[in-house]
Protein backbone atom coordinates (compact mmCIF):
# COMPACT_ATOMS: atom_id res chain seq x y z
CA UNK A 1 0.00 0.00 0.00
CA UNK A 2 1.70 3.23 -0.89
CA UNK A 3 2.16 6.55 1.35
CA UNK A 4 -0.73 8.21 -0.28
CA UNK A 5 -3.25 5.64 0.42
CA UNK A 6 -2.26 5.50 3.64
CA UNK A 7 -2.55 8.71 3.93
CA UNK A 8 -5.85 9.01 2.85
CA UNK A 9 -7.11 6.42 5.28
CA UNK A 10 -5.52 8.22 8.18
CA UNK A 11 -7.23 11.01 7.16
CA UNK A 12 -10.49 9.07 6.94
CA UNK A 13 -10.54 7.61 9.96
CA UNK A 14 -9.27 10.96 12.17
CA UNK A 15 -12.45 12.45 10.50
CA UNK A 16 -15.11 9.67 11.46
CA UNK A 17 -15.70 10.95 14.81
CA UNK A 18 -16.03 14.42 14.00
CA UNK A 19 -18.10 14.11 10.66
CA UNK A 20 -20.71 11.89 13.28
CA UNK A 21 -20.77 14.65 16.02
CA UNK A 22 -21.23 17.14 13.17
CA UNK A 23 -23.73 14.89 11.67
CA UNK A 24 -25.76 14.13 15.10
CA UNK A 25 -26.08 17.87 16.05
CA UNK A 26 -27.32 18.33 12.32
CA UNK A 27 -29.83 15.75 12.75
CA UNK A 28 -30.57 17.37 16.36
CA UNK A 29 -30.95 20.91 14.76
CA UNK A 30 -33.63 19.40 12.30
CA UNK A 31 -35.44 17.27 14.96
CA UNK A 32 -35.87 20.44 16.81
CA UNK A 33 -37.10 22.12 13.43
CA UNK A 34 -39.55 19.71 12.62
CA UNK A 35 -41.57 20.63 16.05
CA UNK A 36 -42.74 23.97 14.97
CA UNK A 37 -45.02 24.83 12.06
CA UNK A 38 -42.95 24.77 8.65
CA UNK A 39 -43.22 28.60 7.90
CA UNK A 40 -41.93 29.50 11.70
CA UNK A 41 -39.18 26.97 11.22
CA UNK A 42 -37.60 28.06 8.39
CA UNK A 43 -37.34 31.93 9.64
CA UNK A 44 -35.62 30.40 12.16
CA UNK A 45 -33.64 28.23 10.46
CA UNK A 46 -32.41 31.36 7.91
CA UNK A 47 -31.49 33.22 11.52
CA UNK A 48 -29.60 30.92 12.29
CA UNK A 49 -27.80 30.43 8.91
CA UNK A 50 -27.36 34.25 9.27
CA UNK A 51 -25.63 34.35 12.33
CA UNK A 52 -23.40 31.13 11.73
CA UNK A 53 -22.63 31.20 8.40
CA UNK A 54 -20.03 34.19 8.54
CA UNK A 55 -18.46 32.21 11.78
CA UNK A 56 -17.34 29.41 9.20
CA UNK A 57 -14.29 29.00 6.95
CA UNK A 58 -16.40 29.43 4.15
CA UNK A 59 -17.95 32.63 4.57
CA UNK A 60 -14.48 34.06 3.42
CA UNK A 61 -14.66 31.71 0.49
CA UNK A 62 -17.69 32.91 -0.70
CA UNK A 63 -16.95 36.55 -0.38
CA UNK A 64 -13.81 35.68 -2.38
CA UNK A 65 -16.50 33.77 -4.97
CA UNK A 66 -18.84 37.44 -4.86
CA UNK A 67 -15.55 39.50 -5.47
CA UNK A 68 -14.66 37.35 -8.47
CA UNK A 69 -17.90 37.31 -10.16
CA UNK A 70 -18.62 40.79 -9.26
CA UNK A 71 -15.40 43.12 -9.43
CA UNK A 72 -17.69 46.35 -9.75
CA UNK A 73 -19.27 46.17 -6.45
CA UNK A 74 -17.99 47.35 -2.91
CA UNK A 75 -17.23 45.34 0.21
CA UNK A 76 -19.98 46.29 2.21
CA UNK A 77 -22.47 44.75 -0.86
CA UNK A 78 -20.14 42.01 -0.98
CA UNK A 79 -20.57 40.88 2.71
CA UNK A 80 -24.47 41.86 2.89
CA UNK A 81 -25.06 39.24 -0.52
CA UNK A 82 -22.91 36.49 1.35
CA UNK A 83 -24.57 37.16 4.75
CA UNK A 84 -28.30 37.10 2.76
CA UNK A 85 -26.52 34.08 1.33
CA UNK A 86 -26.36 32.41 4.34
CA UNK A 87 -29.70 32.91 5.45
CA UNK A 88 -30.70 31.16 2.42
CA UNK A 89 -28.80 28.45 3.09
CA UNK A 90 -30.73 28.26 6.29
CA UNK A 91 -33.53 27.95 4.36
CA UNK A 92 -32.53 25.07 2.35
CA UNK A 93 -31.85 22.72 5.40
CA UNK A 94 -35.04 23.44 6.95
CA UNK A 95 -36.68 22.87 3.63
CA UNK A 96 -35.55 19.07 3.57
CA UNK A 97 -37.95 18.29 6.53
CA UNK A 98 -40.78 19.77 5.32
CA UNK A 99 -40.51 19.60 0.76
CA UNK A 100 -43.97 17.30 0.80
CA UNK A 101 -45.50 20.16 2.90
CA UNK A 102 -44.64 23.01 1.58
CA UNK A 103 -45.63 22.11 -2.56
CA UNK A 104 -48.60 23.36 -1.87
CA UNK A 105 -49.90 24.04 -5.56
CA UNK A 106 -53.36 23.47 -6.56
CA UNK A 107 -54.10 23.52 -10.30
CA UNK A 108 -57.33 25.06 -9.60
CA UNK A 109 -56.59 27.42 -7.17
CA UNK A 110 -53.30 28.86 -8.48
CA UNK A 111 -52.65 31.48 -6.06
CA UNK A 112 -53.65 30.67 -2.99
CA UNK A 113 -50.97 28.85 -1.90
CA UNK A 114 -46.80 29.53 -0.84
CA UNK A 115 -46.23 28.00 -4.69
CA UNK A 116 -46.67 29.41 -7.85
CA UNK A 117 -46.02 28.08 -11.04
CA UNK A 118 -44.79 29.17 -14.51
CA UNK A 119 -44.79 26.75 -17.13
CA UNK A 120 -48.01 24.69 -16.27
CA UNK A 121 -48.67 24.39 -19.72
CA UNK A 122 -44.92 22.50 -20.48
CA UNK A 123 -45.48 20.40 -17.51
CA UNK A 124 -48.98 19.09 -19.18
CA UNK A 125 -47.92 19.06 -23.22
CA UNK A 126 -44.72 16.82 -21.96
CA UNK A 127 -46.66 14.47 -19.74
CA UNK A 128 -48.98 14.02 -23.18
CA UNK A 129 -46.08 12.57 -25.03
CA UNK A 130 -43.59 10.09 -24.33
CA UNK A 131 -39.37 11.35 -23.84
CA UNK A 132 -36.91 10.99 -23.30
CA UNK A 133 -36.33 14.54 -21.75
CA UNK A 134 -33.79 15.76 -19.55
CA UNK A 135 -34.28 19.19 -16.93
CA UNK A 136 -31.55 20.91 -15.70
CA UNK A 137 -31.24 23.63 -12.84
CA UNK A 138 -28.34 24.89 -10.40
CA UNK A 139 -28.03 25.35 -6.97
CA UNK A 140 -30.38 28.55 -6.62
CA UNK A 141 -33.55 29.12 -4.63
CA UNK A 142 -35.33 26.01 -3.56
CA UNK A 143 -34.13 23.34 -5.95
CA UNK A 144 -35.28 20.77 -3.98
CA UNK A 145 -38.80 21.33 -5.15
CA UNK A 146 -38.60 20.90 -8.97
CA UNK A 147 -38.77 17.28 -8.91
CA UNK A 148 -41.97 17.50 -6.48
CA UNK A 149 -43.56 20.00 -9.08
CA UNK A 150 -42.81 17.24 -11.69
CA UNK A 151 -44.32 14.51 -10.11
CA UNK A 152 -47.27 16.14 -8.98
CA UNK A 153 -47.67 16.59 -12.90
CA UNK A 154 -46.87 12.90 -13.61
CA UNK A 155 -43.57 13.31 -14.87
CA UNK A 156 -40.98 11.17 -12.74
CA UNK A 157 -37.20 12.75 -12.76
CA UNK A 158 -34.49 10.29 -12.32
CA UNK A 159 -32.07 13.27 -10.38
CA UNK A 160 -28.54 13.33 -10.18
CA UNK A 161 -27.25 14.59 -6.85
CA UNK A 162 -23.59 14.53 -5.57
CA UNK A 163 -23.98 13.45 -1.67
CA UNK A 164 -22.39 15.72 0.78
CA UNK A 165 -18.68 14.64 2.02
CA UNK A 166 -20.39 13.72 5.18
CA UNK A 167 -21.23 9.72 5.08
CA UNK A 168 -23.43 10.14 7.68
CA UNK A 169 -25.57 13.08 6.60
CA UNK A 170 -25.39 11.96 2.90
CA UNK A 171 -27.32 8.77 3.71
CA UNK A 172 -30.12 10.26 5.79
CA UNK A 173 -30.31 13.19 3.55
CA UNK A 174 -30.67 10.54 0.61
CA UNK A 175 -33.30 9.16 2.52
CA UNK A 176 -35.16 12.62 2.82
CA UNK A 177 -35.15 13.26 -0.47
CA UNK A 178 -36.96 10.12 -1.14
CA UNK A 179 -40.19 12.20 -1.61
CA UNK A 180 -42.98 11.96 -4.12
CA UNK A 181 -40.27 13.43 -6.23
CA UNK A 182 -38.78 10.50 -8.31
CA UNK A 183 -35.70 8.95 -8.41
CA UNK A 184 -32.62 9.71 -6.87
CA UNK A 185 -28.79 9.11 -8.61
CA UNK A 186 -25.81 9.71 -6.23
CA UNK A 187 -23.00 11.35 -8.81
CA UNK A 188 -20.41 8.29 -8.43
CA UNK A 189 -19.06 5.40 -10.63
CA UNK A 190 -21.72 4.25 -12.32
CA UNK A 191 -24.39 7.42 -12.64
CA UNK A 192 -24.18 8.36 -16.03
CA UNK A 193 -25.16 4.47 -16.73
CA UNK A 194 -28.56 4.90 -14.73
CA UNK A 195 -29.12 8.38 -16.36
CA UNK A 196 -28.74 6.52 -20.30
CA UNK A 197 -30.97 3.84 -18.59
CA UNK A 198 -33.78 6.10 -17.53
CA UNK A 199 -33.30 8.08 -20.83
CA UNK A 200 -33.09 4.74 -22.71
CA UNK A 201 -37.07 3.78 -21.52
CA UNK A 202 -37.78 7.24 -22.82
CA UNK A 203 -38.05 8.89 -19.07
CA UNK A 204 -36.88 11.62 -17.70
CA UNK A 205 -33.93 13.22 -15.87
CA UNK A 206 -32.86 15.86 -14.17
CA UNK A 207 -29.60 17.93 -13.42
CA UNK A 208 -27.87 20.20 -11.35
CA UNK A 209 -25.16 21.30 -14.02
CA UNK A 210 -23.21 24.41 -11.71
CA UNK A 211 -20.56 21.92 -9.58
CA UNK A 212 -17.22 22.16 -9.17
CA UNK A 213 -16.01 19.13 -11.24
CA UNK A 214 -12.26 17.94 -11.81
CA UNK A 215 -12.50 16.82 -15.38
CA UNK A 216 -14.73 18.25 -18.59
CA UNK A 217 -15.28 21.16 -20.37
CA UNK A 218 -13.26 24.40 -19.81
CA UNK A 219 -16.05 27.03 -19.85
CA UNK A 220 -16.38 30.34 -18.30
CA UNK A 221 -18.81 31.33 -15.42
CA UNK A 222 -19.18 35.02 -14.41
CA UNK A 223 -16.12 35.82 -16.87
CA UNK A 224 -13.75 33.49 -15.35
CA UNK A 225 -12.73 30.10 -16.32
CA UNK A 226 -13.99 27.20 -14.92
CA UNK A 227 -14.44 22.80 -15.71
CA UNK A 228 -18.33 21.81 -16.48
CA UNK A 229 -19.51 18.87 -16.21
CA UNK A 230 -20.30 17.54 -20.37
CA UNK A 231 -22.34 14.90 -18.98
CA UNK A 232 -25.66 16.13 -20.22
CA UNK A 233 -24.87 17.36 -23.76
CA UNK A 234 -23.29 13.84 -23.97
CA UNK A 235 -26.69 12.30 -22.93
CA UNK A 236 -28.61 14.53 -24.99
CA UNK A 237 -26.04 14.20 -28.36
CA UNK A 238 -26.49 10.05 -27.60
CA UNK A 239 -30.76 10.53 -26.85
CA UNK A 240 -31.35 12.88 -29.05
CA UNK A 241 -33.44 14.48 -25.63
CA UNK A 242 -35.06 17.70 -25.49
CA UNK A 243 -33.66 20.01 -22.65
CA UNK A 244 -35.54 22.33 -20.67
CA UNK A 245 -34.17 24.76 -18.14
CA UNK A 246 -36.24 24.81 -14.80
CA UNK A 247 -35.72 26.83 -11.53
CA UNK A 248 -37.46 27.58 -8.21
CA UNK A 249 -36.86 30.91 -6.73
CA UNK A 250 -37.96 32.02 -3.37
CA UNK A 251 -40.23 35.30 -2.88
CA UNK A 252 -41.16 37.44 -0.37
CA UNK A 253 -43.64 36.44 2.35
CA UNK A 254 -42.26 32.86 2.12
CA UNK A 255 -43.45 31.90 -1.22
CA UNK A 256 -41.95 30.07 -4.12
CA UNK A 257 -41.93 30.20 -8.07
CA UNK A 258 -41.45 27.78 -9.80
CA UNK A 259 -40.17 27.90 -13.36
CA UNK A 260 -40.42 25.43 -16.26
CA UNK A 261 -38.68 27.57 -19.20
CA UNK A 262 -38.85 26.67 -23.04
CA UNK A 263 -37.19 24.30 -24.72
CA UNK A 264 -33.25 25.42 -24.96
CA UNK A 265 -31.69 24.50 -28.17
CA UNK A 266 -27.93 23.08 -27.91
CA UNK A 267 -25.14 24.44 -30.42
CA UNK A 268 -24.35 21.95 -33.24
CA UNK A 269 -21.08 21.48 -34.67
CA UNK A 270 -20.67 21.38 -38.86
CA UNK A 271 -21.77 18.18 -38.54
CA UNK A 272 -25.10 18.83 -37.51
CA UNK A 273 -23.80 16.79 -33.93
CA UNK A 274 -24.17 18.74 -30.54
CA UNK A 275 -21.34 20.60 -29.61
CA UNK A 276 -20.42 19.30 -26.30
CA UNK A 277 -17.65 22.43 -25.39
CA UNK A 278 -20.49 25.01 -26.56
CA UNK A 279 -23.36 23.75 -25.06
CA UNK A 280 -21.69 23.16 -21.66
CA UNK A 281 -20.74 27.16 -21.82
CA UNK A 282 -24.71 27.70 -23.22
CA UNK A 283 -26.07 25.94 -19.75
CA UNK A 284 -23.46 28.27 -17.84
CA UNK A 285 -24.50 31.13 -19.38
CA UNK A 286 -28.26 30.16 -18.12
CA UNK A 287 -27.39 29.63 -14.76
CA UNK A 288 -25.11 32.66 -14.38
CA UNK A 289 -28.42 34.90 -15.99
CA UNK A 290 -30.43 33.15 -12.70
CA UNK A 291 -27.76 34.05 -10.29
CA UNK A 292 -27.51 37.71 -11.55
CA UNK A 293 -30.78 38.13 -10.75
CA UNK A 294 -31.06 36.63 -7.48
CA UNK A 295 -27.46 37.06 -6.42
CA UNK A 296 -28.04 36.12 -2.46
CA UNK A 297 -30.10 32.71 -3.60
CA UNK A 298 -26.86 30.97 -4.98
CA UNK A 299 -24.57 28.83 -3.05
CA UNK A 300 -21.29 30.85 -2.90
CA UNK A 301 -19.87 29.08 -0.90
CA UNK A 302 -19.19 26.06 -3.14
CA UNK A 303 -15.19 26.14 -4.76
CA UNK A 304 -16.75 26.68 -8.01
CA UNK A 305 -13.59 28.42 -10.05
CA UNK A 306 -11.40 25.92 -7.63
CA UNK A 307 -9.17 28.47 -5.32
CA UNK A 308 -8.16 25.91 -3.15
CA UNK A 309 -7.25 25.58 0.49
CA UNK A 310 -3.76 27.34 -0.39
CA UNK A 311 -5.20 30.15 -2.00
CA UNK A 312 -7.94 30.69 0.80
CA UNK A 313 -5.35 30.30 3.80
CA UNK A 314 -3.74 33.29 1.62
CA UNK A 315 -7.23 35.32 2.01
CA UNK A 316 -7.31 38.45 4.50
Amino acid sequence: MNKVRLYQLAKRFRAGPVDYSWAQATFALLWLLKLLPARRSLGVAAWLGRTLGPLTSRHRLAKENLRRAYPEQDEAWIEDIARRNWAEMGRLAAEYVFLDELFDFDPERPNEGLVEVDGVERFIELRERKGPFIFFTGHLGAFELLPICAASYGLEITALFRPPNNRHIAKRLLSARHTRGGHLVPSKAGAAWSLASALDRGGSVGMLVDQKFRNGAKTHFFSRECITNPLLPKLARQFDCEIYPARCIRLPGGRYRLELQPKLDLPRNAEGAIDVAASCQMLNDVVESWVREHPEQWMWFHDRWKLGKVAMRNLR
